[in-house]
């Protein structure tokens, strides 16, 4: 209720002041133009037409998509089917994707909705997906164990806790265990948009076990993009509409402490880690404006950043594909394999690169 009545004054006064509205738009990047970086090797992925929000590559070349998002404000060009998982071969010389069936009888597969996602593999190789779901705009965490025989997800579990309502993006450091992002504090339609627009920095970060739930990162302009370092010693955590990325230290008991932050001139969306060299990947919009109020004559752009050596006093930070709409639009999410780059999208189509 504290909340929520300083989120009232604060519309009351703050959107009478013009200020604001350009401070918005500063967070928005609105004015942003892109100047193209065009990678030589690349071909849209056949299959792909409604969105590739997130992916997770497997140590063996198999990677999952995200496909079907449909969110609050967010352009969708496919409305009455649900979600759906793709599988796709990176080890294939032209790689396709593959729907996989969802089996599970406590599953609602017409309310599929899936956002970011996350693996697990256990120590006897069984390989967990992790799936941020909205069903009816709601958010839970869907457990799946992948066939890969079968190709196919068998569904064993739906989490659910009030301390994840608005989640984003999650990474899993267990089958039932993983750190979260909540993109807002709000849950209501309306209280979400001045909670953005006001740029409240109420958004946070969750670590989550059967057991026990708690908060280990706040005060964010919209967390987005979450991942975690190859020897499990640091959380990196994208800030959308603050254009950051933050360095976490992970500790034995899962908290977190902040360690450093990375500025850049793009919304930074995933963040996917390369599992041999550390680098992160990131899918970026450059102008966030494109994306929340959406022209087709005016699409949004993409951006793929690489980030080399992190943790050390000067990151080496290279732009490494850049297009302004024409071919790929609102790029949400970039990473690699054996020298090939797959980049989705939140709500368009996919880019398959050999690097």
């Amino acid at each position: 209720m504290a909340k929520l009545f300083v989120l009232t004054v604060l519309g009351i006064g703050l959107a009478l002041f013009r200020d604001h509205r350009s401070s918005f738009q500063t967070r928005l990047n609105a004015f942003r133009e892109v100047k193209p970086v065009e990678l030589p090797n690349c071909n849209l992925v056949k299959g792909i037409e409604h969105g590739s929000e997130d992916l997770e590559i497997l140590p063996n070349g198999l990677a999952f998509i995200s496909s079907g998002l449909k969110y609050p404000g967010i352009k969708r060009f496919e409305t009455d089917k649900p979600g759906k998982i793709l599988l796709m071969d990176l080890n294939e010389k032209d790689p396709t994707v593959l729907e996989l069936g969802i089996a599970g009888s406590n599953f609602d597969l017409p309310s599929f909705n899936p956002h970011g996602i996350s693996t697990f593999i256990d120590e006897d190789n069984a390989v967990y997906l992790l799936v941020v779901n909205h069903p009816d705009f709601q958010s839970t965490v869907e457990l799946f164990k992948f066939q890969e025989e079968e190709k196919s997800l068998l569904h064993l579990k739906t989490i659910r806790h009030k301390l994840l309502p608005n989640l984003n993006d999650i990474v899993a450091v267990g089958p039932e265990h993983f750190y979260a992002t909540n993109d807002h504090y709000f849950v209501h339609p309306y209280l979400r948009s001045w909670e953005v627009y006001l740029g409240l920095l109420w958004s946070y970060v969750v670590y989550y076990t059967p057991n026990e739930v708690q908060v280990v990162a706040e005060g964010f302009d919209f967390a987005n993009g979450i991942n975690i370092s190859p020897d499990g010693k640091y959380v990196y955590i994208a800030e959308l509409l603050a254009h950051k990325i933050h360095v976490y230290e992970k500790h034995a008991n899962w908290t977190l402490t902040p360690l450093k932050s990375l500025d850049f001139d793009t919304l930074v969306d995933n963040i996917s880690v390369d599992p041999v060299t550390g680098d992160l990947w990131v899918g970026c919009h450059p102008n966030g404006m494109r994306i929340f109020h959406y022209d087709p004559e005016n699409p949004p752009a993409s951006e793929v950043l690489r980030i080399q050596n992190i943790l050390t006093e000067e990151p080496k930070v290279t732009l490494v594909y850049a297009e302004n709409g024409t071919m790929l639009q609102g790029t949400a999410v970039a990473s690699v394999y054996k020298g090939k780059l797959l980049i989705g999208t939140v709500f368009h189509k996919a880019l398959y690169c050999v690097l």
